[in-house]
């Protein structure tokens, strides 16, 4: 059951993250254009980053604190596992700064 929501949250976030990808190529077209179309790129691929990183760390997190549970010397990787998803909203945020 939980390899079942490990992928399907894995094919959310890869999902997510192309549509994000197509968003920035949204706003990156619109360059000198002062319409919607820059405000829609950059909002949709801050608003899809930021749910991507949700779901995916929902399975993370509660895996991490299962294996803290069991060994509480995994300290170390169980923070990266779990902040590693935030990169992604960092990513997304970009185009709001360019």
């Amino acid at each position: 059951m939980k390899t079942r929501n490990m992928k399907m949250s894995l094919r959310a976030l890869i999902v997510l993250m192309g549509i994000t990808l197509l968003a920035q190529g949204v706003l990156a077209a619109a360059g000198d254009y002062d319409g919607w179309g820059r405000y829609m790129g950059s909002g949709i691929a801050l608003g899809l980053a930021g749910l991507g990183a949700g779901i995916s760390q929902g399975s993370i997190g509660s895996a991490a604190v299962g294996m803290l549970a069991e060994d509480g010397s995994k300290f170390g990787p169980a923070l990266i596992f779990t902040a590693l998803p935030e990169s992604i909203v960092i990513l997304g945020a970009l185009p709001l700064f360019l």
